[in-house]
């Protein structure tokens, strides 16, 4: 992509509006407007974040073996009824009428609506275990939506519930769950540390939150030092019920906790390795056994032939609020660090001299024969000086710098920078190109 043909609205100063680092910078590098209060449109350097970690998402979900689906974002009134959640939800719902004056809602969540598709889909115990899911719009009409993508109202989330005949394949379905999100985070460059946690209007009694540290984060969490060493789950079998159980446990022989669910005598016994620090949520998880299926009446017939009230739980990630949080945990004086597997481009053209036609010549081929093997480039061909252009490219913070000029095309070298460390390299054009090729 040519950025002189890229819609990207650099903004230079820092709105006044916005409290914390990823709310300023997501909005400086361009890549978020807001449009009302807590509601945000997402311009195309945004767009492209948002759909790496969405991608990330969705693979990790297939390979723990939930089912994609989409919901509407429009529920009826009446399943909430059922449920006995439509009064108890309180303002945060967005409660509406349509033309016949029958009420409906715009999703906060979706337990109801899935246990109603559930039911009409499953009969018999040989439908189940089954693990259903999407990515989707929600709404919650938060109160003071503040701090960005990190508390707006219009939110993008994965929400995925799994149907189970009994507590032991339940729980499995739940540890499958806890492994996938593990994978997800570290994928993103994140370490999400899980949490016990409060269950809140979701219902149950088993709950994990998963928690980024960052100084601007919501929520005060404590946890052994320990968490600070990356927990390896690639090979962990999560098709064997017994050995997941065993991996899960050992994934959490250290302690950590959110501020509801504190225990001081765990912390006592941690000692001088307890750390407590500020964390934001970027996913949750939840067992809540038949509080749905039992009070929508969902039953499917049991091997032997008796009814069977299906158990549940839920499973959700903020897939938009992970661009805040990644930013958050990511960023230095200069702007976004971006992780390689959500950068929107992998690297930065940078051309010093557009009306040099040795450095014109030598970018437009690193353009073509990077972009012919697959990888994003974002080229400034703008006719810029040098600064703005390391400002631009620094902000928005894409791993890889390619820098052309005409002293190092004169000497037969470019500048290869990496983002993450600052480190800057010159070398031949061929060999810049293998390198962002390997």
């Amino acid at each position: 992509m040519r950025l002189s043909r890229y819609f990207l609205p650099i903004l230079k100063e820092t709105p006044g509006e916005a409290q914390v680092v990823s709310h300023q910078l997501m909005l400086r590098a361009g890549m978020i407007r807001q449009t009302a209060a807590g509601i945000y449109a997402f311009l195309p350097l945004g767009l492209r974040v948002l759909a790496k970690i969405e991608g990330i998402v969705r693979e990790e979900m297939d390979r723990a073996g939930a089912i994609e689906v989409l919901m509407p974002t429009i529920q009826s009134a009446d399943l909430w009824r059922q449920s006995g959640r439509y009064e108890a939800y309180g303002p945060e719902m967005l409660r509406i009428k349509d033309r016949h004056d029958r009420e409906m809602l715009f999703s906060p969540t979706a337990e109801e609506l899935f246990t109603v598709i559930f039911q009409n889909g499953a009969k018999s115990y040989r439908d189940l275990p089954r693990n259903l899911y999407q990515i989707q719009w929600k709404f919650r009409d938060e109160v003071r939506p503040r701090f960005g993508l990190m508390r707006g109202r219009e939110f993008l989330m994965k929400d995925a519930y799994s149907f189970d005949l009994d507590f032991a394949a339940a729980k499995h379905s739940y540890n499958r769950m806890f492994i996938a999100y593990m994978r997800t985070f570290a994928r993103m460059g994140l370490d999400a540390i899980p949490m016990q946690a409060d269950t809140g209007p979701i219902g149950g009694d088993l709950s994990h939150e998963f928690i980024v540290l960052a100084p601007t984060g919501e929520s005060d969490v404590f946890y052994d030092e320990a968490w600070l060493a990356a927990r390896d789950t690639s090979a962990v079998d999560a098709d064997d019920a017994d050995a997941l159980e065993h991996s899960i446990s050992g994934l959490n022989t250290d302690y950590a906790a959110t501020d509801e669910k504190r225990d001081l005598a765990a912390e006592a016994a941690a000692g001088d390795r307890l750390k407590t620090s500020k964390g934001i949520e970027v996913g949750q998880v939840f067992y809540f056994g038949d509080k749905y299926t039992k009070a929508m009446g969902v039953t499917v017939q049991g091997s032997d032939g008796q009814p069977v009230t299906p158990l549940m739980g839920s499973y959700g990630i903020g897939v938009s609020r992970l661009l805040g949080a990644i930013i958050e945990a990511r960023h230095d004086a200069s702007g976004i660090v971006w992780p390689d597997a959500v950068a929107p481009f992998k690297v930065a053209l940078i051309n010093l001299r557009v009306d040099d036609a040795a450095c014109l010549a030598a970018c437009e081929g690193l353009y073509a024969e990077l972009t012919a093997n697959g990888v994003e480039v974002l080229y400034d061909d703008r006719d810029e000086r040098g600064g703005p252009k390391f400002a631009t490219a620094d902000l928005i913070g894409l791993p890889w710098q390619l820098v052309v000029g005409p002293k190092g095309i004169a000497n037969g070298v470019v500048e290869l920078k990496r983002r993450a460390t600052g480190e800057k390299t010159e070398l031949p054009m061929a060999d810049a190109v293998a390198r962002l090729l390997a």
